[in-house]
């Protein structure tokens, strides 16, 4: 199956998980897994949660910013990959100049 990002409509989810500023989105979503290229402007964040029923991953596409994942701060750059497991907690946040671009699946589990 093939997912055009391109013609998914982005929302904007402002304060996301009480973070900072707006978080922007395109989702694909069915009952077991979510798919998503998210868009956070500089200063925005993903505020802390934790991952209940899912784990979640992270690919950095553009930008600079950091994840705090069960307390550790691990920095994001492009080509890297962050990894929240099932249970952990996480946060994200833009620290650089320009937008930080994700590519996101979160798997749920049972």
């Amino acid at each position: 199956m093939l997912i055009k990002f391109d013609e998914i409509e982005e929302i904007t989810i402002p304060h996301l998980n009480d973070g900072a500023g707006a978080v922007s989105a395109k989702m694909y979503m069915e009952p077991s897994n979510k798919i998503m290229v998210s868009r956070l402007p500089a200063g925005a964040s993903i505020g802390m949660h934790t991952h209940t029923t899912s784990s979640e991953i992270n690919y950095v596409l553009n930008g600079a910013g950091k994840a705090i994942c069960d307390g550790a701060e691990e920095a994001l750059s492009p080509g890297c990959c962050q990894y929240c497991p099932r249970g952990s907690a996480h946060s994200i946040i833009n620290t650089g100049n320009e937008d930080l671009i994700l590519f996101t699946v979160v798997p749920e589990q049972e």
